[in-house]
Parts: structure tokens; sequence; C-alpha cells
């Protein structure tokens, strides 16, 4: 059976090309849909690693600095440190003063 499609209508031409249309706009944003998808849980594995590392060397830093302040809070120094007397004018200590 052949079929001519020079017997169809106008308003068929229309119906038949708003179709396409549309099946080529759902396409496009399913497409558009799934890069979102697989961009969204890339990052989103990204973002986790980076979070993941800052993280662990955040807690390291804090580990390493608390050792250091317990070590320090321990250590003796022989020697005496002798106090060092700051010239004052007074019960105050010395301050420069711009606006008097």
């Amino acid at each position: 059976m052949d079929f001519d499609f020079t017997a169809l209508e106008t308003g068929t031409y229309v119906v038949i090309g708003t179709l396409v249309f549309a099946a080529i706009l759902v396409a496009f944003i399913a497409a558009a849909a799934m890069a979102t998808i697989i961009l969204i849980g890339a990052m989103g594995m990204v973002w986790y690693t980076a979070k993941g590392v800052l993280g662990g060397l955040v807690h390291g830093i804090n580990f390493a600095w608390d050792r250091l302040v317990h070590h320090a809070g321990q250590v003796e120094i022989p020697a005496e440190f002798q106090p060092q007397v700051s010239p004052s004018t007074g019960s105050y200590s010395r301050v420069a003063l711009r606006d008097s």
C-alpha cells in the first residue's frame, strides 16, 4: 500500500510537525536532566572527598597543636628570668595619647 503525502492537508502537516518538535524537546530535556543528575552525583562525590580531606587536615592540625601545648606545659626552664621594669609615669603604664 502506497501512502501519498501530497494528499494530506495543511492541518495534518502542522500536527505532525508539532509532534516531531515536541519529541525533539522531550529528548533535549531528558538529556539535560540526565546530565544534571550525573553532574550532581559527581560533584557530591567531589564534595565529600574534599570535606574528608580538609576535615582530616584540620583534625591533624588540632591534634598536633594539642600535643605541642601539652608538651610545652611540661617543660621546666632551668634559668630564672629577671623581671623587666618598664618606665612608667605612675600607676599606669606609659601610653602614647595622640588626641591629648
